[in-house]
């Protein structure tokens, strides 16, 4: 029987298409009458700033390769070209739907609730007593009014700026017959806050950009204003580091910062009360086609919505309960080298505390008995604990060795700050291998002891960042295991110089060696099916792009091997193809946190090989980033990193799973128990903490887990209200 050909492109869905319906599985969230209403608002200002960033970075490069003429075709067949169409399509549809959530649903709930956002002529007396004081006290002095004529250019826009078009008449025009209109225009200041709180008793906004909009005439004395009109330009933000010819790669990223900011004009948002005067001189002088405009019907850019909620008073209950992560006592009361000297430890973040990670660094700063500390930085706070320590370590004669990845998209200012700042205490600061970001999250801490030299580590799926740390899932482990030391200490040798390992004994780097480690696994799972045994593999990730991976998992799947998915973002696998992929099945979740650990399991006949990673299955996280795999080799552990993962994929709250047409359906929840994983996790992470911390406590663990089932999934279904919000 012939092989099929697994890497057929019909079997393939396209990234950038799959990353719009991630998009709007967030904006369903939106839609969820089930999330406090706060929160809801908060989802749909997150789907703005993703598709910001979506432009900037995907759309830009898609443009790049249409301008040059590049017309090879995707995994799934598509070209630049017909992938730009099927983007516009699509997103348009997206930003109409954005607009409709905001005004059929959210901003009339929130006026139930006293919490509105004003126009000039709904304020009161002394509310516009306020705005004319704030406006010609602060706000006039800093406005800038931008004409465009014979005598001057079209005005350069930066990037995600808010900017009001004005169609007036000038002086010289008024007396005249024949009238000639003339296009000027006035930047939003972004130093203002956009939302400002309007002096009452109640919640009450208004935009700044409403504001500048009721008084503009005082910046065109003379003039007969015909229009004003709100716009916004997205930019091509994509650097472009040539890193071998750079011969100082910080200063290379700092030019590359001030160049970005003046990018191609990708695309225009404009209120769509807009003439067709001030949109067709927008379209020609910023070089769009019609498939790059957006009119919009409210308020533009959207993201402000983060900042009025966090204005609002007195709605606690319109916003998820307080959480506050859980840190065992365990961790208080003891020395974290003597702890991880006895087993290793794992942490389940954001559940977990981050303070154990941050005090793994101070002890390791302190410790006279430290002689290293050896770390990776992706991207960290702007006020990180870890860096001060780091300084410290190298004040207090450590040595200190930072990897920090200044191409680390949009953080890129804020890294190369830290990188001088490290320098400036007397770490060695290195930027990582020439052509690869630098992307997995290792800590190494030398210590020498009574019985010889000792290596501690520790090792994550996500990011050295305090900050994200509240909010987006990963898992961490602390391990003193000698192995994977001396596997730590030959990754940072080959990072800061030109050591190239002959093997590494338990850690697995990417791009030497990730990709085939993945597919020899799943080629035993093939085998085993082969000979009449089980074969079982379950993954969860970011996003599932890379062709390759996809077409060894519809290979396993062909041979009959049972594959479950949690994949949060972009996935371009299908699901349900008659032999090829019909074995698969593909869950989503997307709720209050962002799920961002990566988990990798394998039946392995019995034996239940479990790892974690810094790298999804992305074609660019395997063969062009640092990425780190690493084993759960202690059984509790790898017992825990399983149940949560069972946990995961026993949710049917907001799960959404993939259809062999592309949908994403939620669950059926009749006659299931509601489980919310993230929930669940929130409020039990005591009792999962310390069911792991106390592994020898058989009766404890046998209640815990006749405690704690978990259900299974029925079948999926989706449904809206009438109002077109989620049931």
């Amino acid at each position: 029987m012939t092989e099929p050909n697994y890497s057929d492109p019909k079997y393939f869905w396209n990234r950038e298409l799959s990353w719009v319906d991630f998009n709007d599985r967030v904006l369903e969230e939106a839609r969820d009458r089930d999330n406090p209403l706060l929160e809801r608002v908060k989802f749909l200002g997150i789907t703005q700033s993703n598709l910001d960033e979506f432009f900037n970075v995907r759309v830009a490069s898609l443009k790049k390769m249409e301008s040059v003429g590049y017309e090879k075709p995707d995994a799934s067949g598509m070209t630049p070209k017909q992938q730009l169409e099927g983007l516009s399509e699509k997103i348009h549809l997206q930003t109409d739907k954005q607009y409709t959530t905001l005004n059929r649903s959210l901003l009339p709930k929130l006026a139930d609730y006293g919490i509105r956002i004003l126009k000039p002529d709904e304020l009161s007396t002394p509310q516009l007593a306020y705005i004319d004081d704030f406006f010609h006290n602060e706000l006039a002095p800093v406005l800038t009014p931008m004409a465009f004529d014979v005598s001057r250019p079209f005005p350069f826009f930066a990037n995600d700026s808010l900017n009001i078009a004005i169609q007036l008449i000038r002086p010289d025009e008024t007396k005249k017959k024949n009238k000639e209109k003339s296009f000027a225009a006035v930047p939003v200041p972004g130093m203002f806050p956009r939302v400002i709180k309007l002096p009452s008793a109640n919640n009450e906004f208004i935009l700044l950009e409403d504001i500048i909009k009721y008084f503009v005439n005082e910046l065109f004395i003379g003039s007969e204003i015909k229009e004003t009109a709100t716009f916004r330009v997205m930019r091509d933000m994509d650097m472009d580091v040539a890193e071998e010819d750079a011969s100082d790669l910080m200063k290379e990223i700092q030019r590359q910062l001030k160049k970005r900011e003046r990018g191609k004009a990708l695309k225009l948002d404009y209120e769509s009360s807009m003439s067709k005067y001030l949109r067709k001189t927008l379209i020609k002088h910023l070089h769009l086609t019609e498939a790059d405009v957006y009119a919009v019907k409210g308020p533009l850019d959207l993201t402000f919505l983060s900042k009025l909620v966090k204005q609002v008073t007195g709605h606690k209950d319109l916003l998820y309960p307080p959480f506050t992560p859980y840190e065992p006592e365990l961790f208080k009361d003891n020395n974290l080298f003597d702890l991880i000297s006895q087993r290793d430890l794992f942490l389940n973040l954001p559940y977990d505390s981050f303070d154990p990670v941050v005090d793994f660094v101070r002890e390791g700063a302190e410790d006279p008995q430290v002689l290293a500390i050896k770390m990776t930085l992706y991207r960290v706070s702007s006020q990180s604990p870890i860096i001060t320590y780091l300084k410290k370590a190298a004040d207090n004669g450590k040595q200190v060795t930072v990897l920090v990845e200044l191409k680390a998209r949009f953080d890129e200012k804020n890294n190369v700050h830290w990188a001088q700042e490290l320098e400036k205490a007397g770490c060695h600061v290195i930027y990582g291998l020439v052509g690869l970001k630098t992307h997995c999250k290792l800590t190494l801490i030398v210590r020498r002891e009574e019985d010889g030299i000792k290596r501690y580590m520790h090792m994550s799926t996500g990011n050295y960042n305090d900050k994200t740390a509240k909010g987006y899932t990963d898992m961490g482990l602390f391990t003193a295991n000698v192995e994977m030391g001396i596997d730590a200490s030959n990754i940072f040798n080959m990072l800061s110089g030109f050591s190239e390992p002959p093997y590494f004994h338990k850690l697995v780097i990417a791009p030497i060696a990730l990709r085939q480690f993945i597919y020899d696994k799943i080629d035993a799972e093939i085998q085993n099916v082969k000979d009449g045994k089980r074969g079982f593999i379950q993954m969860k990730m970011n996003s599932l792009s890379d062709a390759g991976m996809i077409s060894k998992l519809y290979e396993a799947s062909h041979a009959g091997v049972e594959i479950h998915l949690l994949v949060r973002g972009i996935c371009n696998l299908k699901v349900g193809i008659p032999g090829i992929s019909d074995t698969i099945t593909v869950h989503s979740i997307v709720g209050r946190f962002l799920e961002h650990s990566r988990i990798y399991y394998f039946w392995a006949d019995g034996e239940e090989e479990t790892y974690l990673s810094s790298a999804d299955l992305m074609t660019r996280n395997i063969s062009r980033r640092v990425e780190l795999l690493f084993p759960i080799l202690q059984p509790d552990i790898q017992h825990q990193v399983m149940r949560l993962y069972t946990l995961l994929w026993s949710d049917n709250v907001k799960t959404r799973v993939l259809q062999p047409d592309g949908s994403w359906d939620r669950v059926d929840r009749r006659g299931l128990v509601k489980l919310d994983a993230q929930e669940y996790q929130a409020d039990h992470a005591k009792e999962i903490a310390d069911y792991l911390i106390t592994p020898t406590d058989e009766t404890a663990k046998t209640t815990f887990e006749n405690e704690h089932r978990f259900i299974p999934l029925m079948k999926p279904d989706d449904s809206l209200d009438e109002s077109g919000d989620q049931k």
